[in-house]
């Protein structure tokens, strides 16, 4: 709209009139005075119709919450004992001259803001995404993706676009989404994986930020079958611990730009914004065992992997004794990790890799990759994958590649946990689970 401003800059227009437009919050009628809350996305603002303009008056006792308006109008400052100081524009108010309705909006199922089920509030995310909770999550994510642009940027990677139409799983798994493709059965990609390893050996250090999918039957408040992943891959390093180490850097980075951006985001959901430690701690996944048997008496010792109770543990424990949210667990068995992990020389029956866990649950996986053709070749075998369905994968291989590793991390997960959501689809804009995709498929 030409000549509109902005909700969050009305202050500096003390005295003279403006045109606003938006949503209608809350209107409240008081008779002769009648009061609306207008919100754009920059911020809200109190309105007042009075009787001396008398088609505004009558315009705005008709308008009801979510319709869109445009308002010209006089900025006041309100008297002393009406200023609010709890709110950003608390001490202003808009005289209303002028309304003009943009578009109407049907009766609502329910009141903005009011609690719901996870359910009701899918169900109608159109309208439960605009409450200031919600719109508040999707500000941190944005930020989040935002910052680790920024962070692996000015770290010299390179940002590219992986496919998410591929014609093998990266993980060489059973769960991933069929799709058909001409004359063929192509897959949903699990994991950028394995062209970001490709494309190391075209820029060195690289990164990309997309949807990946899982065809996972889980219906947990930790998983969804579609969500974003923040990848990273970088050549020349030492092993597992350059990855961790750098990855440690951009959580510190984080922290800084969130306390800088979304502090009244994070005020708004009841969270704090977690501390970062300049060295987040380490434990491999045998001492882990051994100290949740020794401190808890569960024999897990010969476990493969964490279940979720023992990720929690341990993120108790790091609180605890290092007064960090996050650890690090590190030498994962051979036999559980991807073919393409790289295996610890001192005992190649465990990999050079590591899971991050972060107030409860697993955020990141990462690793040092292999990169040597034969032996890549020789781990297909063992994983009992062809490597002629890789060949376009290996060639990266063939001609030379460097020492690499890097990490994934899901962004829905992240901002769950930062928030302290309880269900990762609340951290997900248009969540794909079991039975939902755009309509319940139950239905």
């Amino acid at each position: 709209m030409k000549n509109r401003t902005l909700i969050k800059d009305l202050k500096e227009h003390v005295g003279t009139e403006v045109t606003i437009a938006g949503f209608v919050d809350v209107r409240r009628d008081h008779g002769k005075l009648i009061f609306i809350d207008l919100r754009d996305a920059s911020g809200k603002v109190q309105m007042v119709a009075l009787p001396n303009h008398k088609e505004a008056h009558e315009l705005a006792a008709t308008v009801r919450p979510e319709w869109v308006i445009a308002v010209t109008g006089k900025v006041n400052k309100r008297p002393e004992k009406m200023v609010n100081k709890d709110e950003p524009n608390g001490e202003i108010e808009m005289e209303v001259l002028e309304i003009n309705v943009l578009g109407k909006a049907k009766e609502l199922p329910f009141e903005l803001g009011a609690d719901t089920n996870i359910d009701t509030h899918l169900d109608y995310l159109p309208l439960t995404l605009r409450d200031k909770k919600h719109t508040a999550i999707f500000k941190v994510q944005a930020y989040t993706v935002k910052a680790f642009r920024e962070f692996y940027t000015r770290e010299g990677f390179t940002e590219f676009q992986a496919p998410k139409l591929i014609g093998d799983d990266a993980e060489g798994g059973a769960n991933s989404f069929d799709v058909s493709y001409f004359k063929h059965t192509a897959h949903l990609a699990q994991s950028p994986q394995l062209y970001k390893q490709i494309m190391v050996g075209v820029f060195e250090r690289v990164f990309t930020v997309g949807n990946v999918y899982r065809a996972e039957k889980h219906s947990t408040t930790r998983h969804i079958n579609e969500y974003t992943s923040l990848d990273i891959e970088f050549g020349f390093i030492t092993d597992h611990t350059d990855v961790m180490e750098i990855e440690n850097r951009f959580l510190l980075h984080l922290e800084k730009e969130l306390k800088a951006q979304c502090a009244e985001e994070f005020a708004c959901l009841e969270e704090e914004i977690p501390a970062v430690p300049k060295k987040i701690p380490s434990m491999k996944l045998t001492d882990a065992l051994t100290l949740i048997k020794k401190e808890t008496g569960a024999n897990k010792t010969d476990a493969m992997d964490l279940d979720p109770e023992d990720e929690r543990w341990l993120c108790e424990h790091a609180k605890k004794e290092h007064k960090s949210d996050f650890i690090f667990i590190t030498h994962f068995p051979t036999a559980k990790r991807p073919f393409y992990t790289y295996r610890d020389e001192a005992n190649p029956m465990y990999t050079k890799g590591f899971d991050l866990l972060f107030r409860g649950v697993e955020i990141t996986t990462g690793a040092q990759r292999i990169h040597d053709y034969d032996a890549l070749i020789a781990s297909l075998k063992e994983k009992g994958l062809d490597p002629e369905k890789f060949s376009f994968y290996l060639q990266a291989f063939k001609y030379g590649m460097p020492p690499h590793g890097g990490f994934g991390m899901g962004l829905e997960r992240l901002t769950q946990k930062l928030l302290g959501l309880s269900n990762v689809k609340e951290a997900t804009l248009f969540p794909r689970d079991l039975n939902r995709i755009d309509t319940l498929l139950s239905k």
